[in-house]
């Protein structure tokens, strides 16, 4: 497995969420391979910034038009740098 920057951690978790009505927190930690205590860092540090918003009734995290943005640059951004 390669190593992973920062950033692509945080479009793992924000692409998990944006699924059709959003995922609970344990689905997005399954689908990013990250620990509890990791994917609790993460979840807290995008909520904070308005990249994620968290729905109490329905236990699920969405992915914010701020974070819909941010997956769009990062993939524009791996068109950039891809080596061939």
């Amino acid at each position: 497995m390669k190593y992973r920057t920062r950033a692509d951690l945080i479009a793992v978790v924000l692409s998990s969420a944006a699924k059709e009505g959003g995922a609970p927190l344990t689905r997005i930690m399954y689908n990013s391979f990250l620990s509890y205590p990791q994917i609790k860092q993460f979840s807290q540090f995008l909520l904070e910034h308005g990249l994620l918003e968290h729905n109490e009734l329905e236990k699920v995290y969405k992915t914010t038009g701020k974070g819909f943005q941010y997956l769009e640059l990062y993939k524009q951004m791996e068109e950039l740098i891809k080596i061939k």
